[in-house]
């Protein structure tokens, strides 16, 4: 038998009219954005629409832009009686997911991820920290590399553990250069600087961690109604009591998204819907095992031709 897991993006999947075509096609979905620019006080679908790039990139917005197109083209993709098994979410993802899996209303994860988007762009000076992606070193060789030159006083650590091969460092400015040089030395195949706004996942982001920790006991959060695979540790839960510190903890550790698929596959799951913006998820899942089936659905007519697959139509 079939099992499915929903899958969400994180920041770096936005793109100007994201959703907006799911939106005007179902009611459900359009809602979803109706409610969001109620809680935050502003119309964050007016950014998502006309943009600029500039505006809608900025953390704070990118944030709660994301989760309000991937819930509400989940919503779409609901109206046709399609259920999963379990739910996860890379990174900021994770919000997505737990609206998906029962434990947080939408528009509360919206106003949370508002709130983070906000913290980690407060949390670093601009140009104080930096990320970069290493491509064809081992998890273990680069850990290595980046714990010397942390202890050489530059902070830099794994933030991103994305599928063989591809692993994300993120730290200060110094140490992601020189990590980067110590993997080429080490047998890297290339290093590509990323374009954020901030050291994402690393110790860097403790102040903003501390920070939410407040903002999140704001929000009810309940016993899931799916499984939920977290970020931090690539378990499992429906328990609500372990989902704060998880998501507090999420801020400056690594996202174990290699681990997550894996703990997914050896749960039975076979086929992974990736809902939101673009398919980077689906293209690293296919990275780490190649047999699975990997649907995405991010506008009308992937939403329509995801529901009629899973239908068996």
């Amino acid at each position: 038998m079939t099992k499915i897991a929903f899958v969400f993006p994180g920041q770096g999947a936005q793109k100007i009219g994201m959703g907006q075509d799911v939106a005007a096609e179902y009611p459900e979905a359009k809602k979803v954005y109706d409610d969001a620019d109620a809680r935050l006080g502003f119309s964050i679908t007016d950014v998502i629409a006309e943009g600029p790039i500039e505006l809608l990139t900025k953390s704070e917005n990118a944030q709660p832009a994301l989760v309000s197109t991937s819930v509400a083209i989940l919503r779409a993709l609901e109206t046709y009686g399609v259920k999963a098994d379990f739910v996860a979410g890379h990174s900021l993802g994770e919000y997505s997911a737990l609206v998906a899996g029962g434990f947080l209303e939408a528009s509360d994860a919206i106003y949370l991820v508002r709130k983070r988007g906000e913290l980690m762009e407060a949390a670093v000076p601009n140009g104080k920290g930096a990320m970069a992606a290493v491509l064809g070193v081992d998890r273990e060789t680069l850990k290595a590399i980046t714990d010397e030159v942390t202890a050489a006083g530059d902070a830099v650590q794994l933030a991103n553990l994305n599928c063989p091969g591809q692993i994300v460092i993120s730290g200060t400015t110094a140490g992601v250069l020189k990590a980067g040089e110590k993997a080429k030395e080490n047998g890297a195949k290339r290093v590509l600087p990323l374009a954020v706004s901030g050291p994402f996942h690393s110790s860097l982001m403790e102040p903003a961690a501390l920070a939410f920790r407040e903002i999140l006991a704001e929000v009810e959060i309940a016993d899931g109604k799916i499984p939920v695979v977290n970020n931090v540790d690539a378990k499992q839960t429906t328990d609500k009591a372990a989902i704060s510190e998880k998501l507090i903890k999420q801020i400056y550790s690594p996202v174990l998204w290699e681990d997550i698929v894996e703990e997914l596959i050896k749960n039975g799951v076979d086929t992974f819907v990736e809902i939101g913006s673009g398919k980077v998820l689906a293209g690293l899942i296919k990275k780490i095992n190649r047999d699975v089936t990997v649907l995405s659905a991010g506008d009308v007519e992937s939403v329509q031709s995801v529901a009629a697959t899973l239908k068996g139509e």
